[in-house]
């Protein structure tokens, strides 16, 4: 008899449970970029396009070149992370999904120490904007190819509306209540984390924790949902 070999791709932590986590890093990233560079966001790109009609219609507080170059790098991100779909997409889930977080880690690590050696410029402003943004946009690209529902792990409008709308008050079962559930909860603590840390430690520790999360995902994450 044959000894039956371990699917490779099950080796790890599963696919839902690593997008939970990275809910989370959403979070922590997004206090960063709103509260300490100007409100802008570098996950969130549906904000980022309002936030840009605002500053366009002359509202105060608001950058049109802050969010430009946010929408722009994280376009350039979701560019990067297409071309790695095609060229690692078709193989295992797992190596392409460790080498995107293994990205994220980097760029968000280099924003680290960016803003612990060069804080309160405007040139860091810039350059914390523009390498969170490409490494949420690789992210999103490779999130989107993967096709986890209800887990985009940056935006939660569709998340609710399908919590509310498919639970047992809606037209349906709530049978994936928990998991839209256990994403809003990821945010909301993503948020609460990175905001107290921005308004009592700066920007270099949310971002340090932000890439540590992600490299700890890269190692542990799996291939299955």
């Amino acid at each position: 008899m044959t000894t039956p070999t371990a699917d490779p791709e099950a080796r790890g932590v599963r696919l839902v449970v690593v997008l939970l986590a990275l809910t989370v890093v959403s979070g922590l990233i997004d206090a960063v970029s709103y509260l300490g560079l100007g409100r802008v966001f570098t996950a969130n790109m549906t904000g980022n396009v309002v936030i840009l009609g605002f500053a366009a219609a002359g509202a105060p507080g608001f950058s049109v070149p802050h969010t430009a170059t946010s929408l722009g790098c994280f376009l350039l991100g979701a560019v990067a992370g297409g071309r790695v779909a095609t060229r690692f997409g078709d193989g295992s889930h797992r190596d392409w999904t460790r080498l995107t977080l293994v990205a994220e880690a980097l760029l968000v690590g280099v924003a680290a120490a960016v803003a612990f050696v060069w804080p309160e410029t405007n040139g860091t402003r810039y350059a914390l904007i523009a390498l969170t943004a490409i490494a949420l946009g690789l992210r999103n690209a490779t999130v989107r190819k993967l096709r986890i529902a209800d887990l985009t792990t940056t935006v939660l409008t569709m998340t609710l509306t399908a919590l509310a709308s498919e639970s047992r008050l809606g037209d349906g079962t709530g049978h994936r209540s928990p998991r839209r559930t256990a994403a809003v909860i990821s945010m909301f603590t993503g948020a609460v984390l990175g905001a107290w840390l921005v308004l009592h430690h700066g920007l270099a520790l949310p971002l340090l924790l932000a890439a540590a999360a992600s490299g700890v995902l890269a190692m542990v994450a799996s291939g299955r949902e």
